[in-house]
C-alpha cells in the first residue's frame, strides 16, 4: 500500500506539527509551514491532527497511488488533476488504484497540502515524523495505510471551519503582527516607525528556512554586538546591512542578529503563504492578545 513519486518537486516532504522540546540541543523543529491549512485537511477526513501530510511547493511532485485512498487537498491553489481531469480543493477524493495526481499551476498561495486517510508507515524520530532538510525524490515510495473503514464528516459540518481557516490564512491586507523583542528598544527612532508604516515584501530568496524581506533599511540607535540566543519561527533578524530576515520551519535555533520581534503564531500561516512580491505591512501586539487569537482559531478544530 504506498504512493510512488514518479516526478520530483521543487522542495516537497512529509511534515506534521514538528518535534518540539528539543531546540536545545541544536535540533530545528521543522513541521508544516501553513498548519492551519494542514489540520483542515486531516479534520475533513477525521485523522488526528497531528497525522503526517505531504507539504508541496510549486512545481511540485507528482504521484501514483498504487491502492484505492482517500485523500484532502489544501492551502494554496495550484489546481490539482487527477489523471488531467480537475479536482477540488477542500473536500475529500476518492482515488483508484494508479491514479496519478499532478498539480498545473499556482493560482493562490504557495505551499499546499495533501492530507491522506489512514497512517503513515514509517520510523518517526523525536516523536515527529517531519523531514528534516530531506526532500522527497522520484521514485521514492510512501508507504501510507489506508484506514478506509473511517467515516468521511459530512460537508455541511465543516463548511464555517474551511471558510474561517482559509480566510484567514489568504488574507494579505490585513497587517502581520509581532510582538516586539530584545533588541527593539536599539532601533533608532526612524527604524522603529518605519518598520510599522511602509509596506515590505517578500523577496524570491524564501525558503524553509528563512524569508528575506524587501523594504526600507533599519538601523540601530547604537550599533551592537549581541550574544547568540535562541530563536525560533517567525523571529524577526535585522541583519548588518539593514534587511529582515524570518525564519521559518527549518530555521536554526540560536541566532546572533539582532532580534526585532516574533510573528505571533497566528499569523505565521498567512505570512508562509504569501507570495514574493506581495506587499504587506507589520503591526505589533501583545503576548496575551497573541495568545487568544492563537486559540480562538484552534478551538474551531475541537467540535
Amino acid at each position: 500500500m504506498s504512493i510512488q513519486i514518479i516526478k520530483k518537486g521543487l522542495s516537497d516532504s512529509i511534515q506534521d506539527n514538528g518535534r518540539y522540546g528539543y531546540q536545545h540541543l541544536g535540533i530545528q523543529p521543522n513541521g508544516c509551514m501553513d498548519i492551519f491549512s494542514a489540520w483542515v485537511g486531516n479534520y475533513i477526513l477525521q485523522n488526528n491532527l497531528n497525522t503526517p501530510v505531504i507539504e508541496l511547493h510549486f512545481p511540485s511532485s507528482r504521484f501514483q497511488f498504487d491502492i484505492d485512498y482517500i485523500i484532502c487537498i489544501t492551502g494554496a491553489n495550484f489546481v490539482p488533476v487527477i489523471n488531467e481531469k480537475s479536482v477540488e480543493l477542500y473536500t475529500p477524493i476518492h482515488l483508484k488504484q494508479n491514479d496519478i495526481l499532478s498539480m498545473l499551476q499556482p493560482i493562490e498561495g504557495r505551499t499546499a497540502y495533501i492530507a491522506i486517510q489512514g497512517t503513515l508507515n514509517d520510523t518517526q524520530w523525536l516523536n515527529s515524523y517531519a523531514y528534516a532538510g530531506k526532500r522527497l525524490e522520484k521514485g521514492q515510495i510512501l508507504d501510507f495505510k489506508a484506514t478506509h473503514s473511517q467515516s468521511i464528516i459530512k460537508q455541511e459540518h465543516y463548511n464555517h471551519l474551511i471558510e474561517k481557516i482559509h480566510a484567514h490564512v489568504f488574507d494579505h491586507q490585513n497587517p502581520i503582527r509581532f510582538i516586539p523583542g530584545p533588541a527593539w528598544k536599539d532601533l533608532d527612532q526612524n527604524a522603529a516607525a518605519t518598520l510599522l508604516e511602509l509596506p515590505f515584501t517578500i523577496s524570491p530568496q524564501a525558503n524553509r528556512m528563512g524569508f528575506h524581506l524587501n523594504g526600507p533599511k533599519l538601523n540601530l540607535s547604537i550599533p551592537n554586538a549581541y550574544l547568540s540566543s535562541a530563536v525560533t519561527r517567525g523571529s524577526l533578524q535585522l541583519l548588518p546591512n539593514g534587511n529582515i530576515i524570518v525564519l521559518m520551519a527549518d530555521h536554526q535555533t540560536i541566532g546572533g542578529y539582532a532580534n526585532l520581534g516574533q510573528i505571533i503564531l497566528v499569523d505565521l500561516p498567512r505570512f508562509a503563504q504569501m507570495k514574493a512580491g506581495q506587499p504587506f505591512h507589520f503591526s505589533s501586539t501583545t503576548l496575551e492578545n497573541a495568545h487568544q487569537l492563537y486559540w480562538n482559531l484552534y478551538e474551531s478544530f475541537q467540535h
